[in-house]
């Protein structure tokens, strides 16, 4: 892609799957990485291996729903690497649950993961990106978001949030030079879905029954979503701001 190497990309819930195939790709493109994530096992482990593969890679461990802690790493990646020209809000997590089964407190979990935690990153990268004349947000929502997800109300809720506030924010950047654009997978392979498909007998059909109704006939890999996050995150895709772009295998196709 087009105006990717060099530039600084911060990647959120970095070690999970989709996490780690899109810092990897990013590497790949020759980007300087800011890989962060909770978990510091994982984390440890995914910024060896992508330093073997000779990338530039910065682990950054980072609780997304602490205000503070988000702005003091960020003020700090922002005077290291000397800007931030990319950010990828990927973090997420949930329990699928009815929600009449969950309570308030659980609410509050999902929301500050999934939805408070994307808006601390966006309130303090965006600033240093127009400050540096301009960058690229990607936030990785969800089709739950577009179209709903029986057991994840919550969930979804902050998807579809994320999905309005992302097009809302590149109305109001857009004139900074600041594209944002949202990407949402449909049922993926990742631990998250295995999570919530559950073990046993059900859970295998329920994740038979995933597949089933894609068109394509399979569930999505974590390495189906790199390609259209590296793309929004490049120049090829200056003129694209404000857009939701399913990753679903056409599950959730419509006009």
């Amino acid at each position: 892609m087009r105006g990717l190497r060099g530039r600084v990309a911060v990647v959120t819930g970095a070690a999970g799957g989709i996490g780690r195939a899109l810092c990897t790709r990013f590497v790949e493109e020759g980007v300087r990485l800011v890989a962060a994530d909770i978990a510091e096992a994982p984390l440890e482990e995914l910024v060896a291996a992508l330093r073997v593969q000779g990338g530039e890679v910065r682990p950054l461990l980072l609780d997304i729903t602490d205000y503070a802690a988000v702005a003091a790493a960020v003020e700090e990646v922002a005077a290291d690497l000397g800007r931030i020209d990319i950010l990828v809000n990927n973090a997420g997590w949930d329990v699928a649950k009815p929600f009449l089964e969950t309570t308030p407190e659980f609410w509050d979990q999902v929301i500050a993961v999934n939805l408070r935690g994307p808006l601390n990153l966006h309130r303090t990268v965006v600033p240093h990106m127009i400050a540096g004349g301009g960058g690229k947000v990607v936030n990785i929502a969800s089709d739950a978001g577009r179209v709903g997800s029986s057991g994840e109300s919550v969930y979804s809720a902050c998807k579809g949030g994320l999905i309005a506030f992302s097009k809302t924010l590149a109305r109001e950047c857009a004139r900074r030079n600041v594209q944002v654009n949202a990407v949402c997978p449909g049922p993926t392979d990742t631990a998250l879905l295995r999570s919530f498909a559950g073990e046993g007998e059900f859970g295998q059909k329920i994740y038979e029954g995933l597949r089933n109704a894609i068109p394509m006939k399979r569930l999505g890999q974590p390495e189906d979503l790199p390609g259209i996050v590296a793309f929004l995150a490049s120049d090829d895709a200056n003129f694209i701001t404000g857009q939701v772009i399913s990753v679903s295998g056409g599950l959730t196709m419509h006009g």
